[in-house]
């Protein structure tokens, strides 16, 4: 990789940190629900990135550190996506248990 190509990507990788952070503080709490089931699903498109990746790691015979790197990318996906989903369901839960109550 050349020095402009990394400075590139590295460039890319900060300016997506303050923008995802910039949109997450600005998102109200009714939408966080449905925004947080739309980075699951961002997610399992990461894990199967990662899980091509991984393939592509297994077939050129580099296994040591991209190999890591893949099980690594797949391994922390997979997290996210879990504790998103489990997140959620929590809150449809609350927020199931309140119109119940209401009735």
């Amino acid at each position: 990789m050349d020095p402009a190509m990394l400075i590139g990507s590295i460039t890319l990788f900060v300016l997506s940190i303050f923008l995802g952070f910039e949109l997450i503080t600005k998102v109200p709490a009714t939408l966080h629900t449905p925004l947080m089931s739309g980075a699951n699903a961002i997610s399992g498109i990461s894990i199967v990135g990662a899980l091509i990746g991984a393939n592509v790691v297994y077939e050129s015979g580099d296994t040591l550190v991209s190999g890591l790197l893949a099980f690594v990318a797949v391994v922390l996906a997979m997290i996210n996506v879990v504790g998103g989903f489990a997140v959620t369901n929590r809150m449809l839960n609350m927020i199931a248990g309140k119109k119940r109550r209401d009735k």
